[in-house]
C-alpha cells in the first residue's frame, strides 16, 4: 500500500521560507516521478514542481520558478519542497504525488500522470 505523508505546512509572513516534506512509504520515490501541487480556496488545483525518476529533470510552474526548490533524499525515501520569498498568492493546501516514470514536462506536470497523493498540508501566507 502506497501512503504520501506531508508536512511542513505553517504560517508564514510575506518574504519567509518553509521547507514542506513528503514521505514515502510502499513506493520508492528515486523509482517514480514526484510532483507537487497546491489548491487555493475557490481554485482549481495546480502544478508547483516536479522530479523526474531518474533525478535528472525537475519542473517548476513559472510563478514559483527561482523561489521554490524540489528535491529528494533516497535514504529517507522523502520528496521535499524550498519554499523561499513566500507570497499571500501561494496561500494553499499543497499536495504530494507519485507518478509513474514517462518522462517529459508535459507528462509530470499533468495531474493525471500521478496515481497516488497525499492527504495535503496547509501552508498560509499573510501579508
Amino acid at each position: 500500500q502506497v501512503q504520501l505523508v506531508e508536512s511542513g505546512g505553517g504560517l508564514v509572513q510575506a518574504g519567509g521560507s518553509l521547507r514542506l516534506s513528503c514521505a514515502a512509504s510502499g513506493r520508492t520515490v528515486s523509482r517514480y516521478n514526484m510532483g507537487w501541487f497546491r489548491q487555493a480556496p475557490g481554485k482549481e488545483r495546480e502544478f508547483v514542481a516536479a522530479i523526474s525518476w531518474s533525478g535528472g529533470s525537475t519542473y517548476y510552474a513559472d510563478s514559483v520558478k527561482g523561489r521554490f526548490t524540489i528535491s529528494r533524499d533516497n535514504v529517507k525515501n522523502t520528496v521535499y519542497l524550498q519554499m523561499n520569498s513566500l507570497k499571500p498568492e501561494d496561500t494553499a493546501v499543497y499536495y504530494c504525488a507519485s507518478g509513474g516514470r514517462y518522462s517529459g514536462s508535459y507528462y509530470l506536470r499533468t495531474q493525471v500522470s500521478y496515481d497516488y497523493w497525499g492527504q495535503g498540508t496547509q501552508v498560509t501566507v499573510s501579508s
